[in-house]
């Protein structure tokens, strides 16, 4: 896992880092793992299923339109490879 290291950080903010990371219960590590991952990771990002789920509500399909793809699948298992 990559390691990254924060030259430069204002007593202030290191202080208040600490005092949220104990407000949350963890350490002064974990919250920075916890704001970073916040920061590029937005709740509103758009997720690929839903976004998936969303479009096919609003063309109208249901569970009933996918039943006869999945009647027809083939259900066979793959046969392993072989290396001899």
């Amino acid at each position: 896992m990559p390691a990254v290291t924060i030259r430069n950080l204002s007593e202030e903010a290191h202080r208040a880092l600490k005092l949220r990371a104990a407000h949350h219960g963890r350490s002064t590590e974990a919250e920075m793992r916890e704001l970073l991952e916040a920061a590029v990771r937005p709740a509103n990002r758009i997720l690929i299923g839903s976004a998936m789920s969303a479009l096919s509500r609003s063309a109208g399909l249901t569970n009933a339109d996918f039943e006869p793809l999945e009647q027809d699948r083939d259900r066979t298992p793959a046969t392993p490879m072989s290396f001899e």
